[in-house]
């Protein structure tokens, strides 16, 4: 089965097919660095994550650039608050962004850009649009992009040009030409960080920034551009707009969105006082959990975030987990062998069909979740050796395409298996000797602490509970 994606731009599912055979050159919007980033933010991250892995795990050699906006008027209102500077508060939340990436297992893009290190770069692109005549300046030297002059605007949002000021995030201004306008480049106003430019001294508007960006580091052309869904209109549609008339190419083949995080039915912002941090979430719970709660519902739709999700990414976490645990026999031949090899091959073809249409990571999952049972059937039937490590060598490949890495939770630094492992070897010394009570007393120890240890012919283990 081919992979399909569906194009925002068409709202139709797509057989995905690339500019340059076996390579995928995706840029994908990041937040605005004024503040501690939310969960929110995080899920737009492990999305598009989910999708580079993908793609890398069909072959494909994947270009990821996801930007920083850290020249904006929210930074600047906030270093007006502050009284800090406004690079040292963007620096502070990027560079903390960039480590809570990490600590998400999100894989590192090729290049983080900042607006603030791309600026010859814009002012040569807004100097482009004006010699087109698809932008002007003010008389008090604002440079605004001509929306009139791209017949093709509103193809993304599917808006009429006469509702395009609808949703922009600046107010009108007697100097626009039309409503519909957007500001390529700002005048400088006292207190604001600025830079020389042929229309004196400002700053980039929101939407350049973007697409000078992506044309400098990707190229005219790009495969995949993505963010949230609430980009679509203006950003993206601004994006649009300006990089095509600049180039005379169509920008991007593919445009994805995922859907927002939602607290109690509405959207989590920061307007709303209705956050939860990464670092809270951290605090509380591993990575995993949230990759599994992402990854439960289909990118493209709102996710609603509370309590009971996240217990449910906790049990799901569990269960997965239970792939790992180690063999208790030794059976390498015989009818349940061959079970457990046609069962793998089925999971992964399983897994494969979900994720190519459409990056169906909960379809994927639940192709996970049957590949354990299977794992775990194997191994109560004795299954060991080779046949068993292969078995667990397949999913953890299938895993690691949503950024598993099912690692138990630790104590003081250190992993608690090892510890588990020995109060089970002395244990099974004191069920040898006949010493029930204690025997007993170990293992409803371990339960109270969260550990559930099972006994079976084969031998005892034990999985968090």
């Amino acid at each position: 089965m081919s992979l399909v994606v569906y194009n925002t731009l068409t709202r139709e599912k797509e057989t995905f097919e690339t500019l340059e055979p076996g390579k995928v050159r995706m840029y994908v919007c990041g937040p605005t660095v004024y503040d501690e980033a939310h969960v929110g933010h995080a899920m737009s991250s492990i999305v598009f994550d989910f999708i580079r892995r993908y793609l890398a795990y069909k072959g494909y050699e994947v270009r990821h650039v996801m930007n920083f906006t850290d020249v904006d008027d929210k930074i600047i209102s906030r270093a007006n608050k502050t009284g800090e500077d406004p690079a040292v508060i963007a620096s502070r939340y990027t560079e903390k962004y960039k480590a809570q990436l990490e600590q998400l297992n999100v894989l590192r893009p090729a290049v983080f850009p900042r607006v603030s290190q791309t600026i010859p770069e814009i002012i040569q692109m807004v100097a482009g649009l004006l010699e087109e005549d698809h932008a002007y300046v003010t008389p008090s030297g604002d440079v605004y992009f001509r929306v009139r002059s791209d017949p093709d605007y509103g193809k993304l949002s599917r808006r009429r040009l006469d509702d395009a000021v609808s949703g922009t995030r600046v107010t009108g201004s007697e100097e626009k030409k039309d409503e519909g306008d957007f500001a390529l480049w700002k005048t400088a106003k006292p207190g604001e960080p600025s830079w020389d430019s042929p229309w004196g001294k400002g700053r980039p508007g929101w939407h350049i920034e973007c697409s000078a960006m992506n044309l400098l580091h990707l190229g005219d052309q790009i495969d995949i551009h993505g963010g949230g869904n609430d980009l679509v209109f203006p950003h993206h549609e601004n994006e649009i707009a300006q990089t095509e008339s600049f180039t005379g190419k169509s920008f991007a083949r593919y445009w994805l969105h995922n859907g927002m995080l939602q607290l109690k039915g509405e959207k989590m912002s920061k307007s709303l006082g209705n956050l939860v941090t990464i670092d809270d979430f951290l605090a509380q719970h591993g990575p995993d959990v949230l990759r599994l709660v992402i990854a439960g519902s289909g990118y493209r739709k709102p996710l609603a975030f509370n309590d009971d999700v996240v217990a449910d990414g906790e049990r799901a976490l569990e269960r997965l987990r239970g792939a790992l645990r180690p063999a208790t026999g030794s059976t390498t031949s015989g009818p349940v062998i061959d079970a457990l090899a046609a069962q793998a091959a089925q999971a992964r073809t399983d897994f494969e069909a979900a994720m190519d249409d459409d990056f169906n990571t909960a379809g994927g999952l639940a192709a996970l979740f049957d590949f354990v049972r299977a794992i775990n059937t194997a191994r109560d039937a004795g299954v060991g050796g080779q046949p068993f490590g292969d078995a667990q060598a397949i999913f953890n490949a299938l895993i690691g395409v949503l950024g598993l890495n099912l690692a138990t939770p630790e104590a003081g630094g250190q992993s608690i298996a090892p510890f588990v492992e020995l109060l089970l070897t002395i244990r099974q010394d004191l069920r040898k000797a006949k010493q029930w009570a204690l025997s007993d007393k170990i293992r409803d120890e371990l339960k109270a602490l969260g550990v559930v240890v099972e006994d079976s012919a084969q031998g005892s283990s034990w999985r968090l509970g």
